[in-house]
């Protein structure tokens, strides 16, 4: 019978989509658009986007948080992100924190007794997490002042730790730097992540009697195991539409570039898949916020053509919204339809909080 336990190990091995829940997204601002961000991403979630846009971050600290549940509530995803501007202006520091877990697993590697009786109550639970820790640090790289384009180079040390139960955990390490710029009403973005390629390295502690279990069951046994992650690269252009004195027009494209092979994605190549990226958001004074966006684009086989030869555009639709009050922002996102005839999707809120300046009595 399949046991529930080695349902925690199924992304292991998987070198292609290693470390996957990096590629979720940060903040519901970002998610509402379609993950389009990479360049005009201007605030702390910039060490997960794009590092170069932490620049934007002046003057005063800001603090993010995100929550979200997948699957009905079995999956939880949680972010949170703080970003500081050093006193000269032109250096910012960031920290970004991530994790997506899936908790209560049945572990029924003791369901059935070694005479064959069924027996519930050695059914334990246990949980497969993933976390991120990524340190950031961005600075200016502009050469001719407000004369020419704001150039703004980051980068992020990713340190990762992967976790199922007692049974197996991976530490992995990589890096991401971004290029961030804005001339006029154009913003652009060049990022590339795991520019060194990251490697998980998972190590397993099986008991001996966890071993047996396993063995009995016709179940491998794993001892070692190492995935990497190759190289990506976003390249992306956004522009702001002034449609009137009030009101603001951000679209934004993202090129998402991967180079491990053939992907269902709308440009697919021998080496080379290419995932656009759409979302635009409409603001009323800095305010009040409006997003949509596209992304996960795909073709696929439609499930009515009994010939199996006709083929269907899909595409992921997100949709978000925000407020601005004071220091405080308060986003909300609607997403994960990746199925548009059975709709599943989240609800995702994020709050930014700009720390305010405390007046020093002398």
């Amino acid at each position: 019978m399949a046991l529930a336990v080695l349902a925690g190990f199924q992304s292991i091995g998987q070198a292609k989509y290693s470390n996957d829940f990096l590629n979720i997204g940060a903040g519901a601002r970002a998610l509402g658009m379609g993950n389009a961000q990479a360049a005009s991403v201007e605030d702390a979630t910039a060490g997960y986007w794009n590092p170069g846009g932490l620049m934007y971050v002046k003057d005063r600290p800001e603090v993010e948080l995100m929550h979200a549940e997948y699957f009905a509530g079995i999956g939880t995803y949680d972010y949170g992100a703080a970003a500081f501007p050093l006193s000269d202006k032109k250096h910012v520091l960031g920290i970004s924190i991530l994790r997506f877990g899936v908790d209560n697993i049945p572990n029924t590697l003791y369901l059935v007794g070694p005479d064959g009786s069924v027996n519930y109550n050695n059914i334990t639970t246990f949980s497969s997490a993933d976390y991120a820790f990524l340190f950031s640090y961005a600075q200016d790289l502009s050469l001719f002042g407000s004369r020419g384009p704001a150039i703004h180079a980051g980068g992020s040390v990713k340190v990762i730790y992967r976790e199922v139960g007692s049974f197996a955990h991976a530490w992995g390490f990589g890096v991401d730097l971004g290029l961030r710029s804005d001339y006029k009403n154009w913003e652009f973005g060049l990022m590339a992540k795991d520019l060194t390629s990251t490697f998980n390295a998972w190590q397993f502690s099986f008991t001996d009697q966890e071993k047996q279990a396993l063995y009995l069951t016709d179940n491998n046994i794993p001892v070692k195991s190492t995935e990497i992650t190759l190289p990506s690269l976003i390249a992306a252009a956004g522009y702001h539409f002034m449609i009137h004195s009030h009101f603001d027009l951000l679209a934004e494209l993202d090129l998402y570039s991967t180079f491990d092979g053939p992907r269902n994605t709308l440009v697919s190549g021998g080496t080379l898949s290419i995932d656009p990226r759409i979302g635009i958001e409409l603001g009323y004074k800095k305010i009040i916020f409006l997003r949509a966006g596209v992304s996960n684009i795909q073709r696929t086989l439609d499930d009515s053509d009994t010939t199996n030869r006709r083929y269907l555009t899909i595409f992921e639709p997100s949709l978000g919204a925000g407020f601005r009050i004071h220091n405080v922002d308060i986003e909300y996102a609607f997403t994960d339809l990746a199925n548009q005839s059975q709709p599943l999707y989240s609800n995702i809120f994020s709050i930014r909080v700009v720390v305010p300046q405390l007046n020093r009595k002398r």
